[in-house]
């Protein structure tokens, strides 16, 4: 796995880890790291569901994927 992706992942488990530790039901996520700094959009979008279907295997928080535009919602409704 390259250091960003590896990256990515823990940003997306951090922020799960935070919102169930303060028992939130749930979370919204944007596209992280796909606008200005440039990380590839779908291995972006792969991370995220991956990461998220990964972690609700032990939770039942739920999980919103917000994104910025048609291309984003093709990519992630091609994923889940």
């Amino acid at each position: 796995t390259c250091e960003h992706c590896r990256l990515l992942e823990s940003s997306y488990k951090s922020c799960l880890d935070i919102a169930v530790q303060n028992g939130i039901g749930s979370i919204a996520f944007c596209c992280i790291s796909t606008g200005v700094f440039g990380f590839p959009k779908k291995e972006a979008a792969e991370i995220a569901v991956r990461t998220v279907r990964d972690f609700r295997r032990n939770s039942d928080i739920s999980v919103i994927f917000n994104v910025f535009g048609q291309d984003d919602y093709e990519i992630y409704s091609e994923l889940l």
